[in-house]
């Protein structure tokens, strides 16, 4: 059963069906998208039962022809790494599609529904796509349904944020596009014949058939590195992310943050690395330096906020650069680390952002001043809200702290430097959150928040999961990381990369 196909497919046909469907019946169009959304899941579940973790590489394989005069083919495949990022998509759609369930009215709901739809189905492939032309694609084709999903509803701002988020990322795609042209090139000049089979093309360059030039090789890894970073997103190409997750709805900001963003990142490490590891080894530094910029930059901005989505924004800025500093570490501990990070991220924001967002829809402001004392008329929210925070600021026992913890020290172990900087906004985190909470939750009640209602039945429907698997993933990630692992291992040794030895000191190695 060609399952990887069902996986973009089911929800593809249902965007379609959404769509379709009549304008005046907008609980059908909720429950239709909830429905497709759940299959989805079950099926992404399937995927991940089925995994070996001790078998192929890649699994669950399909190739067709596609484009033969280009070497092209419709070629899907999944790894570890991609197993966990379609368990994070899958069950995080349907949370966000409950959390949505009022975000706008009837007439615009069916469509404003099947954009979330097409957005999960070009997710899909792109954790699948073995082939580059492929990839590139899809790529691409997500800003569609993004575009307008910010443009659709939330704050007044937001045509303005719709186009800088398409503008920025159209600019890296089209970067991204010369260095595809440029890499096909070099295959049909190596190779015999031009082809976009990712597979074959980090064997070729491997065992040394793709002979490509190194300042060719370092050009084509920044086309590549450039689009991700901008997608990821990366300091200091990160501009589009703040306007963009404040004036969307806080349902649309975390499908963006917490799925469609974790593409670049999981794009760094399959096309980057694999493609270009010698050009990636050369730029490793400067990456570096980068990220830690990034690292500490969004902790700082984020402690000076005064609108509440704004700050989460500028958090998740500081955690995607944790999550490209685990991957350019190049050690086991990093990359694992980095995925497990994009999960919990994922898990964590949308916690954060839904119930802040739940939070807003009372208020009618997002101005952290405006508040104070709603712990009192809406404990459940209020406790909620406190766990969403203490997650992201990585506390032992929730789900991110783990992941932060392998990134740290597997950076430690071959650049400690950038490590001991990075960890500078474990601090920064605990100021911006715990300030956060005791400026909302606690102090002295205005009338205007002694009115606010506690979670009702849909919202603690959409929290509830979220809670269970930040504290489930806390206690216990082995499951993740069982399945990561073995793709990490697999990436390092295509790169030629091992973790290094431990340090002995002269005197105890004399005992």
């Amino acid at each position: 059963m060609p399952v990887l196909t069902l996986l973009w497919a089911v929800p593809a046909v249902g965007a379609l069906l959404v769509a379709a469907l009549p304008a005046r019946a907008p609980a059908v169009s909720r429950f239709v998208a909830l429905g497709v959304a759940l299959v989805t899941l079950v099926v992404a579940v399937g995927v991940a039962v089925d995994f070996d973790r001790t078998g192929d590489r890649y699994q669950e394989l399909e190739t067709h022809r596609w484009i033969p005069a280009l070497g092209a083919g419709y070629r899907l495949g999944v790894d570890g790494i991609a197993v966990a990022l379609i368990l994070l998509t899958a069950v995080l759609v349907p949370v966000l599609l409950v959390a949505a369930w009022r975000d706008t009215d009837g007439r615009r709901m069916r469509v404003y529904l099947a954009l979330f739809l097409a957005t999960e189905a070009l997710v899909m492939v792109s954790f699948t796509a073995l082939d580059i032309l492929l990839f590139y694609v899809v790529f691409e084709a997500m800003l569609i349904p993004m575009y307008f999903l910010i443009g659709t509803g939330g704050g007044p701002d937001r045509a303005r944020a719709a186009v800088k988020f398409l503008l920025y990322n159209l600019l890296g795609g089209l970067v991204m596009l010369a260095a595809v042209i440029g890499l096909y090139v070099a295959t049909a000049r190596d190779l015999g014949a031009g082809t976009f089979d990712f597979p074959r093309v980090v064997t070729a360059v491997a065992d040394g058939s793709l002979n490509l030039d190194p300042t060719v090789s370092k050009a084509l890894f920044l086309g590549f590195m450039f689009a991700f970073a901008v997608k990821a997103p990366m300091w200091p190409l990160h501009t589009w992310l703040p306007g963009a997750a404040t004036e969307a709805t806080p349902a649309v900001a975390v499908l963006m943050m917490a799925v469609v963003d974790k593409v670049g990142t999981f794009a760094m490490l399959r096309f980057c690395l694999q493609l270009f590891p010698d050009a990636a080894r050369f730029f490793t530094p400067a990456i570096l330096v980068l990220t830690v910029i990034g690292i500490i930059y969004g902790a700082l901005v984020a402690v000076a906020q005064t609108d509440m989505m704004r700050l989460i924004a500028y958090t998740s800025i500081s955690h995607f650069g944790f999550i490209i500093l685990g991957i350019f570490a190049l050690t086991s501990q990093g990359q694992a680390g980095s995925t497990l990070y994009m999960v919990n991220h994922g898990i964590s924001t949308a916690a954060l952002m839904l119930v802040a967002g739940f939070l807003v829809s009372r208020r009618g402001s997002k101005t952290i001043g405006d508040y104070g004392g709603v712990a009192r008329s809406a404990p459940k929210l209020a406790g909620v809200f406190l766990i969403a925070g203490l997650a992201t600021l990585s506390l032992p026992g929730l789900a991110p702290f783990i992941s932060e913890f392998l990134v740290l020290i597997g950076t430690f172990t071959r650049y400690p430097v950038a490590a001991v900087c990075a960890a500078i906004a474990l601090i920064l985190a605990a100021v911006y959150v715990l300030w956060l909470y005791q400026r909302v939750m606690t102090g002295p009640t205005n009338p205007q928040t002694a009115r606010i209602r506690d979670l009702g039945g849909r919202e603690l429907l959409v929290v509830t999961p979220l809670v269970v698997l930040l504290i489930g993933l806390g206690v216990y990630p082995k499951p993740i990381l069982d399945v990561v692992n073995p793709a990490v291992g697999h990436t390092l040794s295509t790169i030629e990369q091992h973790d290094p030895a431990p340090a002995v000191a002269e005197n105890e190695g004399a005992r």
